[in-house]
């Protein structure tokens, strides 16, 4: 069997939620192929779906660097920063984030993942203010498209008050 069908039998068993096989499957082919940085990117999702976060960081960096196409590098970014907050390691999120958006300016899941970055570091503010201008530019709902100026006017503005 190919290389290339192995992955694709991995990734098939991920979808039949049989992890645990995946995983071995993806932690051989990351073993043997380091510098496949898509092998990479599939093995730290693996990973990922297990709940072993701490597993994952090492071949999200991995495939970041090993030169991804841009949906999987977006997809990568969003889980090596994701990982990095669940895991608590919030400054090593935020880097992550900072530099995926950088790339991908209006990747709006990136944008909202950050957030909770932002959260976490108790840059209340900024969060929010990310959170509203992500809802104003994605949302469909026609409500908040009518209050979108006010929206994003108190956005910028979350602690002031006005008293005639």
């Amino acid at each position: 069997m190919t290389v290339t069908n192995e992955v694709q039998r991995a990734i098939a068993l991920r979808a039949e939620k049989k992890y645990e096989e995946s995983n071995e499957l993806l932690k051989h082919l990351a073993d043997t192929n380091l510098t496949d940085a898509y092998i990479q990117y599939q093995c730290a999702w693996s990973y990922d779906v297990l709940g072993e976060e701490a597993k994952a960081v090492p071949h999200y960096e991995a495939a970041i660097q090993g030169g991804l196409q841009e949906d999987d590098l977006q997809r990568a970014y969003l889980g090596l920063g994701s990982t990095y907050r669940a895991l608590g390691e919030y400054q090593d999120s935020e880097r992550i984030f900072e530099e995926a958006l950088t790339k991908f300016p209006n990747h709006q899941a990136l944008s909202t993942f950050y957030a909770m970055t932002l959260y976490n570091l108790g840059q209340h503010n900024q969060a929010i203010q990310l959170l509203l201008k992500t809802l104003i530019d994605t949302t469909s709902d026609q409500g908040v498209k009518d209050y979108a100026p006010a929206l994003s006017f108190y956005a910028e503005h979350l602690d002031e008050t006005w008293k005639s």
